[in-house]
């Protein structure tokens, strides 16, 4: 009985490991850049430049399979206990072929000031930097372990599981570093 319950959590085991790619959500953020830029001469407003834009930025969440301890797999009869990893952002995307200026607002040809191309570049910096501060206000962590719960459940009942129970390391988000604020063109080799 000892070797079937070990060739059963080697099941288990390998079962979850295959569903890693599975294990992952996809979001969509939709988020409107504005941004303006002032001409002041002694002072002295002249005139003042508006940009608009509408972008999106694609998440990928998921859990790393590959940190599964094997304390955090419990077999109890037809019962079993899993503890997952925290959910992470796997890839964060935000293309420019997304960005689409609301040409009613954003105006090319204020007099003696206009959005250049550097600016509107900085104003999609700036967005990008937002979204990624604020993606753990997102409900990204909840969506995202629901969804990987719900997986899970209907992997393990197919495995003969009847009782079955997940949790996970964590709530919080783990999100990668990125530095956004460097200056491009600063950048050295």
């Amino acid at each position: 009985q000892v070797s079937c319950k070990r060739d059963n959590r080697a099941l288990v085991v390998g079962k979850i490991q295959n569903a890693a790619d599975l294990a992952t959500t996809e979001f969509v953020v939709d988020k409107i850049v504005f941004g303006s830029k002032t001409k002041k001469i002694a002072f002295v407003r002249v005139s003042e430049a508006t940009f608009m834009a509408y972008s999106q930025a694609k998440i990928k969440t998921g859990i790393d399979l590959s940190k599964i301890k094997e304390s955090d797999i419990r077999i109890e009869g037809s019962k079993i206990f899993l503890k997952l990893p925290a959910i992470e952002v796997i890839n964060f995307s935000y293309p420019p072929d997304k960005f689409v200026a609301d040409s009613t607002i954003s105006d090319p040809k204020v007099f003696l000031n206009r959005i250049s191309i550097r600016d509107q570049e900085q104003f999609f910096r700036d967005a990008e930097l937002d979204i990624r501060e604020n993606l753990q206000y997102m409900g990204l962590v909840k969506t995202s372990q629901n969804n990987t719960r719900q997986l899970f459940r209907v992997l393990l009942s197919t495995l003969g599981y009847d009782e079955i129970y997940i949790s996970f390391e964590s709530d919080a988000l783990l999100i990668p570093r990125v530095n956004l604020l460097a200056d491009p063109d600063t950048i050295t080799s």
